[in-house]
């Protein structure tokens, strides 16, 4: 009988040290860990769309009839639609398994290993890991204490062999835009520039007008937030023309299921509704600002997207997420550099916001004892 083989020695050696990613646990885990029902749970930790998809998306998927068929590996109505809805050419259009996909196709298009990826933290981890399981090098350029760009910094780790940016607008989890301004600075250097638009629903802002005159840029979006999609899974990539043929060499075939390919169209069917529930967000995220502004060991920070970022004084950041979790409200914790003791707490309905506030109070009470 041969000798078994450990097949981990066959694996790539640097992804056997890689940290990895942390997500977030869904609402059915963390309620049975917390002995609480799931409807007993406010989940603010994840910036999901409290209002869900449109009423249409389950219309639709209940009258589809042809699920054991293979979607359309090229995607022609979903990009069609989007195309219509962001005003590009449907051909620019590549849509994946939300916009995390899109942010590895990108790296999977330009990144080999030892190649430079530049990361501006703290933004969205993802961005770290892709970097970890593709090899690649990072340079790591801090945000000034505001969380704005160190510019001069940023400009010299991309005029020294970078090939690749991510950046997040509005940054997740800080919550501010990249100014116009920066980004076309940024855009003379030859390196491969992925704006992150994830939230840009919100914030009301978009590069996307920018691709055609700026061959370098790419931007990633998702129905995720805006349109209540985080659980179907549909993200899209607008991409330069002149790497449409590559692009679509390389994508995986059927990568968009037909259950989100059906979702998406639905919610491009009803985004007026869907908007007016952002606007709906937006002004419950102008109230809990102005009420968090109030609470004497918090210091949130502006925001364009729908969550806002506390750092925390007089107590520890973890231990108010767990007094969070006690009372059945979930908040995303953050101590690293940059975000030492602080919190993101996405913003959810009124009555969330009411068990947030209420949540501060007592927790505000016991410090001060």
């Amino acid at each position: 009988m041969s000798e078994q083989h450990d097949i981990r020695a066959l694996v790539r050696p640097h992804l056997m040290q890689m940290p990895g990613y942390e997500p977030v646990e869904p609402i059915d885990v963390m309620a049975a860990r917390l002995g609480l029902r799931p409807d007993q749970i406010a989940k603010l930790d994840g910036n999901e769309n409290p209002y869900g998809p449109s009423p249409r998306v389950a219309e639709r998927l209940a009258a589809y009839r042809t699920y054991h068929i293979y979607p359309d590996p090229n995607q022609r109505a979903v990009r069609e639609a989007i195309g219509a809805y962001i005003n590009v050419s449907p051909d620019q259009v590549i849509l994946g398994n939300g916009s995390d996909e899109m942010l590895a196709f990108v790296a999977q298009l330009f990144v080999s290993p030892g190649d430079v990826i530049v990361n501006c933290p703290p933004t969205f981890g993802v961005y770290d890991f892709l970097a970890e399981v593709f090899d690649a090098r990072t340079i790591t350029i801090p945000r000034n204490e505001d969380f704005s760009l160190d510019l001069p910094a940023l400009e010299q780790a991309l005029s020294s062999g970078a090939k690749l940016l991510y950046l997040a607008s509005p940054n997740n989890p800080t919550g501010n835009v990249l100014p116009r301004e920066q980004l076309l600075r940024i855009l003379e250097y030859p390196v491969a520039v992925l704006i992150d638009e994830a939230y840009a629903e919100f914030a009301g802002e978009s590069a996307i007008d920018l691709i055609n005159e700026q061959g370098n840029l790419i931007v990633a979006r998702t129905f995720s937030k805006w349109a209540g999609l985080a659980g179907l899974r549909a993200g899209y990539a607008v991409i330069p023309p002149q790497l449409v043929d590559t692009a679509w060499k390389v994508k995986v075939p059927y990568n968009l299921s037909v259950a989100a390919e059906q979702a998406v169209l639905a919610s491009l069917d009803d985004k007026d509704e869907l908007m007016a529930n952002v606007r709906v967000i937006l002004e419950e995220r102008g109230r809990m600002f102005a009420e968090l502004q109030k609470v004497s060991f918090l210091r949130p920070y502006p925001s364009a997207g729908n969550y806002i970022l506390c750092e925390i004084s007089g107590i520890l950041a973890r231990d108010v997420r767990d007094q969070f979790r006690t009372r059945g409200i979930l908040i995303r914790y953050f101590d690293s550099p940059g975000l030492r003791n602080c919190v993101r707490i996405s913003v959810g309905t009124a009555r969330d916001t009411d068990r947030v506030l209420e949540a501060l109070q007592e927790i505000g009470a016991s410090v001060g004892k």
